[in-house]
């Protein structure tokens, strides 16, 4: 294999957006012109071979002629490639492939030397082609945004290139079309495929203000999407260039074998001279054996197998995640995931959703669930709180018919207050904690608070509901007051939190932690329905720091955070692994990996691939060196012990260029490595 295409494989896997236009015939010489140049070798080595050493019915000029143009054919990407070098004061594997196919010509062994040429680009071709798989798969990701939107301005539809498109724009999606732009449903409902960016099996329902992504596919309904970020920052470009970026952040392995490499190969130069010099000043063989021997020794020594193991297995691995909906921003995260012993998660917004849901209905005073819901909801229906919104949602989920209160007012900390007008009296609804009815001097049972407390332990957030009816007559005002019911809200467990805390303790962690600012009851609550035994809470953002800093201490640390308010806490971990929340900008800059559809249950999967990506790392590494140590013994050693002994070079050759396409196939198999269901 070249360095040459060693690097494009590397280096290849860098993503553009841009694509560039050329003929289809140069297209295919480009990307196919190292086999090209391969099977013109192999055809002018048969023609000189069979027509000259084995039928002689060629003249000489003519042999002559096909050893000339399986060693230009052979020999041009090599020879390429270490001209390159060579401007740069370096010599490479390049230089000694060339060097040795020179030298077998050199003896009269011209057919062997082209043998290895064709042998060496054949490989470099094979690798470029299984590289391609890797690479196409991260390239996928700038195909997947149209090039034009239709765009509603000044009344008037416009087709207009996607770079054109501005914050603010109104761009129309018709059925089965891919969002152009990253947005906010404006207007219509339909279910979009969001597979391509979150990682998500099924569609999600979208109706107005819903965010929505570029490159996700629309389903049945039309759309108008008002356009939130330019076509260059929405979430696909992100994670276009996150992906770029991350080829360019090799693994501590990687970056070892790449310093390592350059003095090897100076080391392999040396090595071949002696190797001649030697034997030539105290060994009475022909000089023809001995640069033939020296010439096997720079094949079979050269790191051709070693230098790529690792770019292989890493380039797979980030793109099998990457198609599972796991974005890691580099090699060298890849390789801390496998080395992680201790998980520790943030409660609001990772466990759990970050949404308050209603949780419990509980009437009194002889009313009916729906008339609890909706004298809360009429009440809650002008309120921003997130809780009122709570309450809102599910009465109207329920189809229960709200009203507008005629006053509203949100009282801080205790609750809020609604009124509506009766005709001949007037209603106002009280819904809040107990603070909010000690101003207005109303006794609660005993009963009642029972209740109160009994939702309040289970970690929820209990409030009452009363109506009080204020009737004027020629006496003044009469106040009658009445108890509603209570309304519990809570905010809910993922449903996939329990199952992603029995998997990582399948997997080997040691130890599984949350760390939460919520209060003791809510923690405990939450720790114990998803399984987890350690728990820290009514923690501030500087105490979260300072308690994942204490197990960093103790061992390799995940923190897995909503990305948002869990910024120093990621950032102190071994590594920091961000709820995605369909790619927010603070989890695509802060983690070192972003679960893009904020699903806990591809953590064990992003482990697990990290682990795998090692194993097969490692695999490779040891055969590599195993390939070159066992070729190299066979080649200066033996013949030591066994006089006359010699490895034929066509089999070194072999050896090392099918070591090579050996630790690139099996680094391709992390490319079928896919997420389990929980």
């Amino acid at each position: 294999m070249t360095t040459q295409s060693v690097k494009s494989s590397v280096a290849g896997a860098q993503v553009s957006a841009q694509s560039f236009s050329a003929s289809q015939v140069f297209a295919v010489w480009k990307s196919n012109y190292e086999l090209f140049l391969a099977a013109i070798t192999l055809v002018a080595l048969l023609i000189g071979w069979l027509g000259g050493s084995v039928t002689q019915v060629l003249p000489g000029w003519a042999v002559t002629m096909a050893a000339v143009v399986a060693f230009m054919a052979g020999g041009y990407s090599g020879l390429m490639g270490a001209i390159e070098e060579a401007r740069q004061g370096r010599l490479d594997i390049d230089f000694l492939m060339i060097t040795a196919a020179l030298g077998a010509a050199a003896i009269g062994e011209w057919e062997e030397g082209a043998l290895l040429l064709f042998l060496f680009t054949l490989s470099g071709a094979l690798e470029e082609f299984a590289m391609d798989r890797t690479r196409k798969a991260i390239e996928a990701l700038s195909d997947l945004r149209p090039e034009v939107a239709v765009v509603r301005r000044d009344g008037q539809e416009l087709t207009l290139p996607v770079e054109e498109l501005v914050v603010g724009d109104v761009v129309l999606v018709r059925p089965g079309e891919r969002l152009p732009v990253d947005g906010v449903v404006i207007k219509g409902t339909t279910h979009i495929d969001q597979s391509p960016i979150t990682g998500e099996s099924v569609p999600v329902y979208k109706e107005p203000g819903d965010q929505v992504y570029a490159g996700t596919i629309n389903g049945g309904g039309a759309l108008e999407v008002e356009v939130t970020k330019p076509a260059s920052e929405s979430t696909l470009s992100k994670i276009i260039k996150l992906v770029a970026e991350a080829r360019q952040d090799a693994s501590p392995t990687q970056r070892f074998i790449d310093r390592f490499s350059q003095p090897y190969t100076y080391g392999v130069i040396i090595a071949t001279l002696l190797a001649i010099v030697i034997p030539w000043l105290w060994v009475d063989e022909p000089f023809s054996d001995t640069l033939y021997r020296a010439m096997t020794l720079m094949v079979v020594a050269s790191p051709c197998a070693l230098i790529i193991s690792t770019p292989a297995s890493i380039l797979s691995a980030i793109a099998a995640a990457a198609r599972g909906g796991v974005l890691f921003k580099g090699g060298a995260y890849l390789e801390k995931a496998a080395h992680i012993s201790i998980v520790a998660f943030d409660k609001t917004g990772t466990l759990t959703h970050g949404k308050p849901v209603v949780t419990n209905l509980h009437p009194l005073s002889g009313h009916s669930r729906e008339d609890l819901l909706r004298l809360a909801g009429s009440a809650e229906l002008l309120s921003e709180h997130h809780i009122g919104r709570a309450i809102v949602e599910m009465a109207q989920q329920e189809g229960i018919p709200l009203e507008t209160p005629a006053e509203f007012h949100a009282v801080a900390g205790h609750g809020i207050q609604a009124t509506f007008e009766r005709g001949d009296h007037t209603e106002t609804i009280f819904i809040g904690n107990d603070k909010l009815f000690m101003n207005e001097k109303m006794d609660f049972s005993p009963a009642i608070r029972v209740i109160g407390d009994a939702l309040q332990k289970q970690g929820k957030t209990a409030m009452l509901v009363v109506r009080r009816s204020t009737v004027e007559d020629t006496l003044g005002s009469e106040r009658d007051w009445e108890v509603v019911g209570y309304i519990a809200v809570a905010d809910t467990v993922r449903p996939e939190a329990r199952a992603t805390v029995e998997a990582l303790r399948k997997q080997g962690i040691q130890r599984i932690v949350m760390l939460t600012g919520d209060n003791r009851a809510v923690a405990n609550n939450i720790a114990q329905e998803v399984g987890i035994e350690e728990v820290y809470s009514e923690l501030l953002p500087e105490q979260k720091v300072e308690i994942v800093q204490q197990l960093v201490q103790e061992g390799k640390t995940a923190m897995v955070g909503d990305g948002v308010n869990d910024a120093p806490a990621l950032a102190t971990a071994t590594l920091g692994i961000a709820m995605g929340a369909g790619g927010t900008d603070v989890a695509l800059e802060t983690a070192d990996v972003v679960l893009m559809a904020s699903d806990l249950s591809k953590l064990p999967f992003l482990l697990h691939l990290g682990r795998r990506a090692e194993q097969i790392v490692r695999q490779n590494v040891i055969f590599s060196v195993a390939v070159i140590v066992s070729l190299v013994l066979a080649t200066i050693v033996l013949p030591i012990f066994i006089p006359g002994f010699y490895l034929p070079l066509p089999l070194g050759v072999v050896g090392h260029e099918g070591s090579t396409l050996v630790v690139v196939t099996n680094g391709l198999r992390m490319l079928a490595i896919r997420p389990q269901s929980l």
